[in-house]
C-alpha cells in the first residue's frame, strides 16, 4: 500500500533539514485536542528515536484534563504560562513544524510571535484551504487526521522501524480521536492499514481507547447528563440540535478543560439527526462564544461554519466563534437553521 505523501524533492529536503538542525520547534493549535497532541507528541518522539534530536513542543494554552497521560506532556510549554520561554524558542528555532493547523490565527495569543518566526517552516494538516506559508507543505483534506500525515511522513521518511511504542501511543490517539473512535472519517483502508502497523509496537488500543474516553470525574458525568437533559434544543422538522454552556453551569458542576469534549456527537444519536452544534461560553473572555458542529452523511457543517460562525474545518466536522451574547449566539444558531432549512428538511 502507497503511503507516500512527499514528492522527492521534498524529502530529500525535509531530511536534509532535520538531520541539519539543532533547534527544533513543534507546535500545535490553540486549545489542543486529542489530534494536536497525539500528533505533536508522535512527531517529537520520531524525530527524538529516528534522529537523535531533542524538539521542543509548545501549545498556546491548555489541553484537555484526559490527554495528561500521553507520554511527553510534561515538557510542553505551554505560551500562556511561559510567553518569555515560548518566544525563546521560536527565536532561536531553525526548523518549524506546524501541525494540525493551517493558518497563524489559530494559535490565538501566539500568532505575533510565530508569524515572525523565521524559521524554514513545516505544515503537517488536514483541514480545508490552507492560508500559512511554508517551505513544504503535507495537507489535504482526505487525511483523518494530522495523526495521519505524521505517520505516512515517518513511513516515507523510512524510520518507522526505529520508533517504540510511545510514537505509536501518541499517534494512535491522535488519529482515534479525530474520528471519534473510527466513526467518522475514517473510511479508508489505509488508515487501517497504519492502525495494523502501530498494533505491532505493542500499544493496547482499547486501554487508550478509555484513558480518552472513560475518564472523566463524578461531576463531567453529572454536567453531560444536565447538558442532555437540560439544555438540549431539537428542532425535530429540521433534524438538527443545538445545547448551551454557560459559565454558571460550569461553576455549578466544577467544570475542568475537556468535561464536556465529544458531547457535540451525542445528539446524532437521535434517529434522523442531521446537525448538532454545541455553543460554549469562554470562561474567562466575557461575550466569547465558542461553536462545535458536527453532522452525518450529506450535509456540510463546514459552509455552516464558515458562513455563520467566523470558521471552518471539515465537511461533517467543524468549528468556530463568535463575539457576542450566548442568547445572541443562540439567535444566530437559529437563523443558521432556517438559512438551511430546504437542505436539513431533505
Amino acid at each position: 500500500m502507497n503511503l507516500n505523501v512527499l514528492s522527492e524533492n521534498d524529502l530529500l529536503w525535509l531530511r536534509e533539514k532535520i538531520q541539519s538542525s539543532h533547534h527544533i520547534v513543534i507546535t500545535g493549535h490553540s486549545r489542543p485536542d486529542g489530534d494536536a497532541m497525539g500528533s505533536c507528541l508522535a512527531w517529537a518522539t520520531c524525530l527524538r528515536e529516528a534522529f537523535g534530536k531533542e524538539p521542543t513542543v509548545i501549545m498556546p494554552n491548555a489541553y484537555p484534563d484526559f490527554l495528561q497521560w500521553l507520554p511527553g506532556t510534561h515538557a510542553i510549554i505551554r505560551y500562556d504560562k511561559h510567553p518569555e520561554k515560548v518566544a525563546q524558542a521560536l527565536n532561536e528555532a531553525d526548523l518549524l513544524f506546524c501541525i494540525d493547523f493551517n493558518d497563524n490565527n489559530r494559535v490565538d495569543a501566539m500568532a505575533e510571535i510565530l508569524t515572525a518566526c523565521q524559521a524554514p517552516r513545516v505544515l503537517f494538516d488536514h483541514h480545508l484551504g490552507p492560508q500559512m506559508q511554508a517551505d513544504v507543505k503535507v495537507s489535504s483534506e482526505e487525511f483523518c487526521s494530522a495523526s495521519e500525515v505524521v505517520f505516512r511522513v515517518a513511513w516515507q521518511l523510512g524510520v518507522f522501524d526505529k520508533l517504540s511504542k510511545t510514537f505509536a501511543v501518541c499517534d494512535y490517539c491522535g488519529m482515534m480521536t479525530d474520528t471519534g473512535g473510527f466513526t467518522f472519517a475514517s473510511s479508508r483502508p489505509e488508515i487501517f492499514y497504519i492502525i495494523c502497523q502501530l498494533l505491532t509496537k505493542g500499544i493496547d488500543k482499547d486501554k487508550i481507547y478509555r484513558n480518552v474516553f472513560n475518564n472523566y470525574s463524578t461531576w463531567a458525568i453529572r454536567l453531560r447528563g444536565y447538558l442532555m437533559s437540560q439544555k438540549l434544543n431539537v428542532f425535530e422538522d429540521l433534524h438538527a440540535s443545538y445545547y448551551t454552556l454557560t459559565r454558571q453551569n460550569m461553576l455549578d458542576y466544577h467544570y475542568k478543560r475537556g468535561d464536556a469534549e465529544g458531547l457535540v456527537n451525542e445528539p446524532l444519536r437521535i434517529k434522523g439527526m442531521k446537525v448538532s452544534i454545541s455553543l460554549r461560553e469562554d470562561d474567562r473572555i466575557d461575550n466569547k462564544i465558542w461553536i462545535s458542529l458536527r453532522s452525518v452523511d450529506d450535509f456540510s457543517v463546514e459552509d455552516m461554519a464558515r458562513r455563520f460562525f467566523n470558521g471552518g474545518g471539515h465537511f461533517n466536522a467543524s468549528g468556530g466563534h463568535l463575539d457576542c451574547s450566548i442568547e445572541e449566539a443562540e439567535k444566530i444558531t437559529r437563523e443558521a437553521f432556517a438559512y438551511y432549512s430546504e437542505q436539513l428538511k431533505g
